[in-house]
């Protein structure tokens, strides 16, 4: 204890004590009394540990003052900051509907808004630059306070880390979560009340934010960005969890069809080659004219000897001027050129090229060049659409629904609308339908061979029973769906006679 009283470093009457000091204090009462001394000397240890320096006690009216006006100018620039970031969130969270009514409104703030929303980017990069602005001199001005609080020579330490913890938490609570998630909420208020503030600020940092501008520009152009892969079963599944309870069956479905529309090729939407309609070369007038009629269709290929070599495309409208005509009359004068497309051609891409071309059919080949199958302008529509049923459409021949879990299908199906029907993922059949695309292929697929009449197939959840067959083909089909709930999957592949 003695030792203490002598030491060289003790501070006099009234001053803090020294780093000298302390570690004297600390070393004698370790040696004089052990473990026991340093805990004594923690108190005396701490400011100059942690802190480095002692706090100024003694306050100035004109500290009090600096003070004062800084805990004001933190809070304005916290409360700035909070404006600003909700601000990023009610502009960029307008709907057609917000649009809507700000053109309705004859209001100068609504009119504001408008105009700030015609330049989107310019817009934004104002927003970018005031919160930053707003966000460094928070960071700024409470370092400073601080560190005229602790003393000029503090750079480190637990302040620091304290002050760091507790500006990152006000900016991110205060100054993000709350103002962003309000204006989620009344994006158009919030936008109304911020116009006016915008508008003078986008016109005064209109020089820095088309200077950003274009730079990001010139980034865009140079350097190779990552494209970010959405998958059709994100957007199906965004689908799923945005439309709004108003929002119909038919509009979803149309929706879901517009996100998968990109997907689908032309062997997935095209009839097959047995289901075509075409005239042969060597009718003569009265018996084409007797198969226009009874067929029904505008526009009919024409082959000599089998499809596989077609002539062209009669369009019955062309026709209409020779109806008087004799049996001799060439009708094969009139025929028009023949649109020849590959199975794989995406349906998007062949849009496109009707559009072109103006017009409504096209042949679908194989990779040797034969008649694979015919599609028309109306098939690719009814991909987003559904169904279009004219007067020479049979309704409900595709399928019956029996009951909620059972139906009847023709095996000519194509997968792609059997999927639609049931609501099921069309990738499910993807790893057993090999090179097939409607229904009667998956079962050949599965199966290995032409199934006989009443025979069962199980696939994943489904039990498919052969209704009818002929020699070449799966003619109709019983499905029963399993429910999930109770799902027990049999082994794929698996089938049974009854």
């Amino acid at each position: 204890m003695n030792n203490t009283l002598d030491d060289p470093y003790r501070p006099e009457p009234g001053e803090p004590p020294s780093g000298k000091h302390v570690n004297n204090i600390a070393d004698n009462g370790s040696a004089g009394f052990g473990q026991m001394g340093a805990y004594a000397a923690l108190p005396l240890l701490l400011p100059n540990v942690l802190m480095q320096v002692p706090l100024q006690v003694a306050v100035s009216p004109s500290d009090w003052l600096f003070y004062t006006i800084s805990g004001l100018a933190l809070v304005f620039l916290l409360l700035m900051s909070a404006l600003i970031s909700g601000s990023e969130v009610a502009y960029f969270s307008f709907d057609g509907a917000d649009v809507a009514e700000c053109q309705r409104s004859p209001a100068a703030a609504d009119k504001k808004v408008l105009k700030l929303l015609e330049k989107p980017r310019s817009l934004l990069a104002t927003i970018l630059i005031l919160n930053n602005f707003t966000n460094i001199a928070i960071v700024t001005l409470s370092t400073f306070v601080t560190w005229r609080i602790v003393g000029g020579r503090t750079t480190e330490g637990l302040v620091v880390t304290l002050l760091t913890f507790l500006v990152t938490v006000l900016i991110v609570f205060f100054g993000e979560v709350v103002p962003k998630v309000y204006a989620t909420s009344n994006n158009l208020s919030f936008a109304r009340r911020m116009s006016g503030f915008l508008s003078g600020a986008e016109t005064f940092f209109r020089p820095l934010s088309w200077f950003l501008i274009r730079f990001s520009n010139i980034i865009e152009k140079r350097i190779v960005r990552k494209n970010f892969q959405i998958t059709v079963d994100h957007l199906n599944l965004a689908l799923d969890i945005t439309t709004s309870q108003g929002t119909t069956e038919e509009e979803k479905g149309i929706l879901k069809g517009i996100v998968n529309f990109g997907t689908l090729t032309v062997k997935q939407v095209m009839r097959s080659r047995l289901d075509i309609t075409a005239f042969d070369y060597e009718y003569d007038f009265h018996e084409l004219m007797d198969k226009v009629n009874k067929s029904g269709y505008s526009r009919v290929p024409v082959y000599e000897e089998t499809v596989d070599t077609l002539k062209g495309v009669l369009y019955v409208k062309d026709l209409l001027p020779y109806l008087h005509e004799n049996e001799y009359f060439k009708w094969q004068d009139l025929l028009r050129p023949v649109f020849y497309i590959p199975e794989t051609k995406k349906i998007d891409s062949l849009l496109k090229d009707f559009q072109e071309k103006r017009i409504h059919l096209a042949i679908v080949v194989d990779e040797y060049g034969g008649t694979s199958g015919l599609i028309t302008l109306e098939d690719i529509i009814e991909e987003i659409v559904g169904e279009i049923n004219d007067e020479f459409d049979e309704e409900d021949i595709a399928y019956n629904k029996l009951d909620e879990t059972t139906y009847v299908f023709e095996g000519k199906t194509s997968l792609n609308d059997f999927a639609k029907i049931i609501s099921v993922d069309p990738a499910i059949f993807e790893v057993m339908k090999g090179e097939s695309e409607s229904l009667g292929g998956l079962l050949l697929e599965i199966n290995n061979k032409l199934p006989r009449a009443g025979e069962k197939i199980y696939f994943e959840r489904f039990v498919f029973t052969v209704v009818s067959v002929d020699m070449k083909r799966i003619k109709r089909v019983r499905v029963l769906i399993k429910p999930v709930v109770n799902e027990v999957k049999p082994v794929r592949g698996v089938r049974a006679s009854s």
